[in-house]
């Protein structure tokens, strides 16, 4: 079972397990209302390290960037979620709309992001650059989004 870390408590205890010679994979994002799309994501991302680590968008960021009524489920219920999949060892919390200071904090071995990004236009690029962090892009799960889910409940 995933364990949720304290985000001022974060890169020391990714360091320390870096340290000890483990690896660490990163990815962030809302995860909302968990689907196939996000659970076969984030076990792809498990492969990538011995430790995976999901930066989860905080109730206020998750409203700046997607609007009023979102998010559907409060931060401490999607970081629960997420810590019960046996792919997730660690969630923290972020306020920011970006992970980009929470990455450059940790600096993980590897950094996962959806295939519709690539290193051009990943907003993180810099910081994976300058931390020697590995970027792996991985794909999604045709029609399946939390915003698709939301539309199909809204016409039910």
């Amino acid at each position: 079972m995933g364990q949720v870390l304290r985000r001022e408590n974060v890169a020391e205890f990714v360091h320390n397990l870096q340290k000890s010679g483990k690896t660490i994979v990163a990815t962030n994002g809302c995860f909302d209302i968990l689907h196939v799309g996000h659970v076969r994501y984030l076990q792809k991302t498990k492969t990538f390290a011995d430790y995976s680590i999901v930066l989860l968008n905080s109730d206020k960021s998750v409203r700046s960037i997607k609007g009023e009524g979102r998010p559907i489920n409060n931060e401490n219920d999607r970081a629960e979620i997420l810590c019960a999949l046996s792919c997730v060892d660690y969630v923290v919390l972020f306020d920011e709309d970006s992970p980009r200071n929470l990455l450059d904090e940790i600096k993980p071995d590897v950094y996962t992001k959806g295939a519709d990004y690539n290193m051009e236009t990943l907003p993180e690029a810099d910081i994976m650059i300058k931390n020697g962090t590995k970027v792996e892009f991985i794909s999604f799960v045709e029609g399946k989004s939390t915003t698709n889910t939301i539309e199909k409940m809204k016409n039910s």
